[in-house]
């Protein structure tokens, strides 16, 4: 019984639907759509050079935060926790669980970084502004995560009739492209020939 009431509980405080309807979110999710793009030529480029991994993993993240950029999946997976919370009868407590969360990303973050620098050892020159790039998002995620009230008051000030939330999440987005593009323009060193 408690899967049917925890569903109707997650429906009634979320529905599908589209999370961002105005140009600068729309225009973000292009510019995931766009760096999924430069990821899937980078990635089908490098072969089997060192690098190709990286480069499938941005292609999942971009195109997984595209989707998530409109159906506002983290609002979704909010609901599941209040509503689980509720249902198991912790809800009072649930601020020891929101932190267990936020630590965990953390890690996640910072885990990633460092399979980053590892696996890319040696071609930090070639792809460090991808990771770069995937280091803005990742705090720029944090930052949402975490929702520090005054932190969220920061980004989300216009400048020049755009929120600093836009400048903060696309200027990953920019950095990874930038990236990509470089690559791309590069000329392909040819195959080694074997006799």
């Amino acid at each position: 019984m408690i899967g049917k009431s925890l569903i109707d509980c997650i429906a009634g405080q979320w529905s599908p639907g589209i999370g961002d309807p105005n140009a600068t979110g729309w225009l973000t999710v292009l510019a995931y759509l766009l760096c999924f793009g430069l990821a899937v030529a980078v990635w089908r480029r490098l072969g089997g050079q060192r690098g190709r991994a990286f480069w499938g993993l941005i292609m999942v993240l971009m195109l997984f935060l595209a989707v998530n950029k409109q159906l506002d999946l983290q609002s979704a997976l909010t609901a599941w926790g209040r509503c689980l919370a509720r249902a198991q009868g912790w809800y009072a407590q649930r601020r020891f669980v929101q932190e267990a969360f936020i630590f965990g990303l953390l890690l996640l973050a910072a885990a990633g970084l460092i399979a980053g620098l590892v696996g890319l050892r040696g071609r930090l020159r070639r792809h460090g502004v991808a990771l770069a790039g995937l280091i803005v998002l990742a705090a720029f995620v944090m930052v949402r995560a975490v929702s520090f009230h005054h932190v969220d008051r920061l980004i989300g000030l216009n400048q020049f009739g755009v929120s600093g939330n836009y400048l903060f999440e696309n200027a990953g987005l920019v950095l990874i492209a930038l990236n990509a593009v470089a690559i791309l323009r590069r000329p392909q060193s040819p195959a080694p020939q074997w006799s």
